[in-house]
């Protein structure tokens, strides 16, 4: 693999005559097998072409911000090795958010949907009595851990056809970051994040389709989590939810 084509998708909707999609393609020299995509990118920018845009922050599959789709998946480029996408690689923007620039979405409609589901701990009782902390046993927070490593790259959101079709659904992040509060045994706004989702563009725009759950760079069990929310609306409590599950 010392040589690859990589093929952009680009646009920039400032400049007329680029402002409609187009694709570019770029091929690169001296390539090891282990050498991620992101790097392969970023040798593009600082190697052949300057004006190519796109957003990275951590480049160690932390911060989310790479989200792409590499030949037709939705990946973070950061975690991607070179000897697992051959030597022509396809790299295009999320799908379902506005293009800014390039591989560039424009993440607002995103957040807005994670907001909807109020993703912060919620619980006005009193102080605990010893001060510090309110305690949880070991079998209440595995009901909602693996919900706990999202990221928020978008990667389920933007691979679902029910967001694709309707902007307006909130989404697969937005109801695993929900999941994440329901079924905390401390939190207190379990009801109110239900009741959210019970809207007409919440939970019940799901499919099962299951393309989010292999598109989690997170290995995020995505479509069970939504599940497990429908579940807990429809009994209208989230209590035993998760043992009856299994």
């Amino acid at each position: 693999m010392a040589t690859v084509t990589i093929k952009i998708k680009r646009q920039n909707p400032e400049i007329s005559g680029k402002d409609k999609p187009y694709w570019e393609e770029f091929t690169l020299k001296d390539v090891d097998p282990t050498d991620r995509l992101l790097e392969m990118l970023h040798r593009i920018k600082w190697e052949q072409d300057g004006t190519l845009t796109l957003r990275r922050s951590c480049a160690h599959g932390v911060c989310g911000s790479d989200a792409m789709r590499i030949n037709g998946v939705n990946a973070l480029a950061c975690k991607v090795l070179m000897q697992d996408v051959g030597e022509t690689i396809m790299v295009e923007p999320i799908l379902g958010l506005p293009i800014v620039k390039d591989l560039v979405v424009d993440m607002e409609p995103f957040f807005d949907h994670y907001k909807a589901v109020m993703p912060f701990f919620v619980n006005d009782d009193p102080v605990p009595e010893n001060g510090r902390e309110r305690l949880q046993s070991i079998e209440d927070r595995e009901s909602f851990d693996d919900t706990t490593k999202c990221i928020l790259c978008a990667c389920c959101t933007t691979s679902c056809p029910s967001f694709w079709a309707n902007g307006k659904y909130v989404g697969p992040a937005a109801i695993v970051q929900a999941h994440r509060f329901i079924f905390d045994t401390r939190d207190k706004a379990s009801q109110e994040r239900m009741d959210a989702l019970a809207e007409p563009n919440g939970v019940w725009r799901c499919r099962t389709i299951y393309n989010c759950t292999p598109a989690c760079p997170r290995d995020i069990q995505v479509t069970k989590a939504i599940g497990e929310v429908k579940l807990a609306i429809r009994r209208g409590s989230p209590t035993g939810i998760i043992k009856a599950i299994g």
